[in-house]
């Protein structure tokens, strides 16, 4: 499960930098931020929910 939200950070990182770096692909990099945000919120909550 964790090589599978990592391997989702990953690839929204590389989706936020193409889209940053292809002069009209911004609307691709706040897809890939907005994703990675919400991936490394889903990801910290189970950390916490599978300590207990």
């Amino acid at each position: 499960m964790w090589s599978f939200i990592i391997l989702l950070l990953v690839l929204w990182i590389v989706l936020s930098i193409v889209g940053f770096v292809v002069e009209g692909l911004f609307w691709l990099a706040v897809i890939g931020l907005v994703l990675f945000a919400a991936t490394a919120i889903f990801g910290w909550l189970r950390r916490k929910t599978g300590s207990r």
